[in-house]
């Protein structure tokens, strides 16, 4: 969930100086002759960046930055790259954003610092016609937090490769493979997966099971329970744009490239972003009691390669699952979980329309997170207002600028007459290449398997698995 720096936009002060001069903080600011960039520092400490090109179409796209680890640079950002930025302005597309007040898991200052980064855009430019939300990664979930909360803030919301789970399934199903890998391949050992108490703690942790997984890659055994951990998270085989794509029954192959993707959710989301969050939480957030592994198995996109690998390597896979079931079970702290659930589970109750896109070979947030939101909104009545689409490629956030003003056309043109239209993949191919003639377009026809364990507030019998104060 990396941040994308943007360059700073070298703006002329004879801009501003006509901004302020004729346009007032009610009127849409279509009258400036000049692109104007603004930036400033919002009353919690983030700070803004506002950019109006000449001929501003009176539409604002509120961006949400995606993850920053604490401690990690901090700039506002109204975009996720350059070039997006670009093509956005030359449309006459005004952008917005903020930094957060803190980095970290930050949803409860991310969302009121992006509604100030609103507020501030209509002061110092002019209301807006139209406002459309729109986040990356991390920035997804603020931006489904928004749409949730504050309906009439907004006009329509764009998720891109946004953590639509929630964050009680998030922290859950992270928990999920680094539960596999120490019960399998380090039983008896003292490394803590949740409850860590600083920073040292979840570091040491890190390094700990990282050196563990390192030695198990070198043998047969070892390949497939990495294997088994992955499908248990949804990794995909194929999940970095760097590697050769593996054939479907390459399973030697795809679980090299699955454990690339586990050392780096090792290194970092597993436990130094946990503990983070935890510090924030007052706890531990997440728990695995009551999880059936084997069942959990058996509905991954992973299963058929695991049951391969471990065949191949005369491992016993029900041997295995039922070591899983025997193992001491992770309990979450029940206040701990309430915080979770306010900071934040989904409703689903959408009241303007959203449009997620994700990519298919997505590690970090696999693409069945879109499932888990699907789920939701269906559930609350408001699938009506939700449309999903899926670009082929490996990694996390890589589509490219076209795909994503593609994905904005076809939200704009949703509010703009009330009808979804054609937002089939060739739809939207075709829209990126209208956009950009040489662009790449891989959205593909496309439905990801159900998320492994869901937790919305759509659904009673989510909460009944709760831990109770």
């Amino acid at each position: 969930m990396k941040p994308r720096t943007l360059r700073p936009r070298v703006t002329a002060v004879l801009a501003a100086a006509l901004l302020a001069a004729s346009v007032s903080a009610t009127a849409p600011a279509q009258a400036a002759q000049e692109p104007v960039h603004l930036q400033g520092t919002l009353s919690s400490g983030a700070t803004y960046v506002i950019d109006v090109p000449a001929g501003w179409n009176g539409t604002v796209l509120l961006f949400s930055h995606g993850y920053r680890p604490a401690g990690a640079a901090n700039p506002a950002q109204d975009a996720p790259d350059d070039t997006t930025q670009s093509l956005l302005l030359g449309q006459g597309y005004a952008l917005a954003g903020s930094s957060y007040a803190t980095t970290g898991w930050a949803v409860e200052q991310a969302v009121p610092d992006q509604l100030a980064a609103l507020d501030t855009f209509t002061e110092k430019v002019g209301k807006a016609r139209r406002t459309i939300a729109w986040g990356q990664s991390y920035g997804g979930l603020v931006t489904t937090t928004i749409a949730e909360r504050h309906p009439d803030r907004i006009d329509g919301s764009l998720s891109t490769c946004g953590l639509l789970q929630g964050g009680v399934a998030n922290w859950n199903s992270t928990l999920d493979p680094v539960f596999a890998l120490k019960t399998l391949l380090a039983p008896g050992t003292d490394i803590p997966l949740a409850g860590l108490g600083d920073a040292a703690t979840a570091t040491t942790a890190a390094n700990s099971l990282t050196d563990v997984v390192s030695k198990a890659q070198d043998s047969a055994t070892g390949r497939a329970r990495i294997a088994l951990a992955a499908a248990l998270h949804n990794i995909p085989g194929w999940n970095d744009p760097a590697q050769t794509r593996p054939a479907p029954t390459d399973y030697e192959a795809q679980q090299a490239n699955q454990y690339q993707a586990l050392a780096g959710l090792i290194a970092t989301p597993a436990f130094r972003w946990r503990q983070e969050a935890e510090s924030r939480a007052g706890g531990n957030m997440s728990w695995n009691t009551g999880v059936d592994y084997a069942a959990m198995l058996s509905d991954s996109s992973g299963y058929q390669e695991v049951k391969a690998l471990y065949k191949a390597s005369g491992l016993s896979l029900k041997g295995d699952l039922d070591q899983l079931e025997k193992a001491p079970r992770v309990n979450a702290d029940p206040s701990a979980v309430n915080y979770m659930v306010k900071n934040v589970a989904f409703t689903g109750k959408l009241r303007k329309p959203q449009l997620d896109i994700h990519t298919t070979g997505d590690p970090l947030i696999p693409v069945q997170a879109t499932s888990a939101h699907r789920r939701a909104v269906t559930a609350s009545g408001a699938s009506a207002l939700l449309r999903q689409a899926y670009v082929e490629n490996a990694g996390h956030c890589t589509f490219t600028p076209a795909e994503q003003v593609a994905a904005l056309h076809k939200l704009d043109q949703r509010i703009t007459t009330g009808h979804w239209g054609d937002t089939s993949a060739a739809a939207l191919n075709a829209e990126a290449r209208r956009i950009d003639a040489g662009a790449t377009a891989r959205y593909l026809t496309y439905r990801p398997d159900p998320y492994p364990r869901p937790f919305d507030l759509a659904h009673p019998t989510d909460g009944d698995r709760q831990p109770q104060d």
